[in-house]
């Protein structure tokens, strides 16, 4: 039997060179918590980032402490945006949570009680989604129950973690979106944060002939053999899981799912080949 976790919900935050938007992201977060005892916040900082952690000490931590916060801050050698996922496997790893939460130091929490919401759904396996901005139907703040991180030693393998979960929740049809709104402050999106964290965030996707983009067949084929060891798990908890096996049996379209939540086509455009099935 698992060792109960003593919060519920374990904030992943990896940030670099950000201050206002920081102290945005962790007061909105914190703030709209309507059980904040029961949330956990786990920084990674860079060893060379001394903006950031200045920043931290003289603005972020005092409040928290305030507050009253549990946090722990980690600095790392620098790994780079190309490398996000090992930040985010390193605080997985140290979360003593329910659910792990991918979150950015460019998000914004909109949602008074979102942690209840979150809560509301312990002991379930799945996958949660928040809306973000344009419905994204990617889990792009993927919300992953601790046995996900138990059984397979890590959230993602690759840099892009929101594609790589998001994409085993709908083979493994674990996908859930919940009633929590966030506003992603990205450059992209809204125009703000355009900065040299924001310019200097390299992705590994669409080419497909390198071996590091998520697309190649190592990475497709890696995804498969995970989604079978997560498998193993649901069946052994008692867990239905026809879905995967008629994905397997290529019985079963793997992605319709994903389609339906996906009325702008926003994901054809992030290379995600619908016709795709599992040999």
């Amino acid at each position: 039997m698992a060792a109960q976790s003593t919060y519920s919900i374990a904030v992943l935050l990896p940030t670099r060179g950000r201050t206002e938007s920081l102290d945005r992201s962790v007061i909105s977060i914190m703030n709209r918590a309507v059980e904040p005892d029961r949330v956990q916040i786990l920084f990674a900082f860079d060893s060379d980032d001394t903006v950031g952690q200045e920043h931290f000490a003289r603005s972020v931590q005092p409040w928290m402490d305030l507050k009253g916060i549990n946090y722990e801050a980690f600095v790392f050698e620098p790994l780079g945006y190309i490398r996000l996922n090992e930040y985010l496997n390193a605080l997985a790893l140290k979360a003593d949570a329910d659910w792990v939460f991918f979150w950015n130091d460019d998000a914004i929490m909109d949602t008074a009680g979102w942690d209840r919401i979150i809560a509301s759904h312990t002991g379930e396996f799945k996958i949660l989604s928040v809306h973000a901005n344009n419905d994204h139907p990617y889990s792009i703040f993927p919300i992953v129950p601790r046995a996900w991180i138990d059984t397979l030693g890590y959230l993602s393998p690759h840099q892009i973690n929101d594609c790589w979960i998001s994409q085993q929740a709908y083979l493994l049809d674990v996908y859930e979106r919940i009633p929590v709104w966030v506003t992603h402050d990205r450059a992209d999106l809204t125009g703000n944060n355009n900065d040299e964290t924001y310019a200097n965030r390299p992705m590994l996707e669409g080419n497909p002939s390198d071996p590091r983009d998520f697309h190649h067949l190592r990475w497709y084929l890696r995804r498969m053999a995970d989604c079978d060891t997560l498998a193993d798990y649901m069946r052994n908890q008692g867990l239905d899981t026809t879905w995967w096996e008629n994905v397997k049996a290529g019985q079963q379209d793997p992605w319709v799912k994903l389609r339906e939540n996906d009325p702008n086509d926003q994901c054809k455009s992030w290379h995600v080949n619908y016709e795709v099935k599992p040999e």
